[in-house]
């Protein structure tokens, strides 16, 4: 797969290990982290909706800067501030108050999310994005086998001090990724331009051009149910991130140590599925293969909320199921998405799309704080919901007949 890929994909993918190798070591420790250090749940709740609704603003102005600097200069500045600074801030936290400010730093990574997309699929021809996503989700598993090593790491220094040491590794190997990935790659035709029609507007009169873009993707249905599913998605995955930990550690009584080993599974699983599954896919049938990876998302759930706590076999079993319908499903939607919108307007729909993701996932936060602390399966159960309402949304998409990668373009 990865022979087709060249240009900037290739540029932004080859360095990508450098990222997720390190986070996937400290991933699934952040919140078990951040309660050793004194952070309640609904603290923690309460940080992961602050630094949303900043995430807020710096997604709005991202398009408007990725296009006035350029996606490369965006893509350096904005990744040092959201990411090396904050994993120094991480390092060295204390309490509540450091992870607040370090929620503020990092919430710049909306800048660079957008300057690294248009980077990554506008000189990549519309039919090989699905590819490119697939590849981008294969270093994710690979970077899921090493996992293992930041529970080693805990098991040896105890939780706090490997937190520590974890981020530290972090801060120093991403800093290095976003010099080399900058070096690695050129600016997409589509940027230069951009940049120069926007040197002459300023941010207020760009807002005008965002109100026309609402307005359009309001009026466009298939990019509206799209869209949906999409903010569907990361809504439960940010409630994932949040409170699994918790839940494995609290409620289910895993050893700190131990629950490093999951990632390792779900790797595993993935990679098996990559070789001997996926592969057989008929590109053609994307939606059916996303209700499918939702449908056994739901499973590995229903799994979660109803496992005896210290059983470990069907947490695992939970973990593979998790990962089947994340390897199915993520790369198929990525790509549905991207080929939904139109490369011109590229950088400001996806701003807005973002946007629009953090405003509904935003209260996911104190939501999930306040439905743990009621009953510690509850947002589990919410994810469960908004897979079901993504299915629904899905079904409709395949009713209206769109094809996978079929442009219903935004001008």
């Amino acid at each position: 797969m990865f022979k087709r890929i060249q240009g900037n994909a290739r540029g932004c993918l080859i360095y990508e290990p450098m990222f997720i190798l390190p986070y996937s070591m400290l991933s699934m420790y952040t919140t078990v982290y951040m309660y050793e250090l004194g952070v309640n749940e609904r603290q923690i709740g309460l940080i992961t909706s602050i630094g949303l609704l900043l995430q807020l603003f710096t997604s709005f102005i991202s398009g408007y800067l990725t296009d006035r600097m350029g996606r490369r200069r965006a893509l350096l500045y904005y990744d040092l501030l959201g990411w090396s600074v904050a994993a120094l801030i991480w390092a060295v936290s204390q309490n509540f108050w450091y992870f607040l400010i370090a929620a503020v730093f990092n919430s710049f990574l909306r800048v660079p999310n957008t300057a690294w997309y248009c980077l990554l699929v506008e000189d990549t021809d519309p039919k090989d994005r699905s590819i490119v996503f697939r590849v981008l989700q294969l270093i994710g598993v690979i970077g899921g086998l090493f996992a293992p090593l930041g529970g080693l790491l805990v098991n040896h220094f105890t939780l706090v001090p490997a937190m520590r040491i974890m981020y530290i590794i972090f801060g120093i190997s991403v800093t290095i990724m976003f010099f080399g990935r900058n070096f690695s790659t050129h600016e997409t035709e589509i940027g230069i331009r951009k940049r120069k029609e926007n040197q002459t507007i300023k941010l207020r009169d760009n807002f005008h051009e965002y109100i026309l873009a609402i307005k359009t993707i309001l009026r466009n249905r298939m990019l509206l149910m799209v869209f949906g599913v999409y903010i569907l998605f990361n809504f439960q995955m940010t409630l994932q991130n949040t409170y699994l930990s918790i839940y494995l550690v609290e409620a289910l009584h895993i050893k700190d140590a131990y629950i490093a080993i999951f990632p390792a599974v779900s790797s595993i699983a993935m990679l098996g599925l990559m070789y001997f599954v996926i592969p057989r896919f008929n590109e053609n049938k994307a939606n059916q293969y996303i209700i499918l990876g939702f449908a056994l998302a739901i499973v590995s759930k229903f799994i979660l909320i109803t496992v005896t706590p210290g059983q470990i076999i069907p947490i695992v079993l939970s973990t593979m199921l998790t990962a089947a319908g994340t390897i199915i499903a993520s790369p198929y939607l990525e790509a549905v998405v991207a080929n939904s919108i139109d490369d011109e307007q590229r950088a400001k729909m996806f701003s807005i799309l973002q946007v629009l993701v953090l405003l509904f996932i935003s209260p996911s936060g104190l939501i999930g704080g306040w439905t743990y602390t009621i009953d510690p399966r509850l947002p589990f159960i919410l994810m469960i919901l908004s897979f079901a309402a993504s299915i629904v949304l899905m079904a409709g998409l395949m009713h209206r007949n769109v094809k996978p990668g079929q442009k219903e373009k935004v001008s």
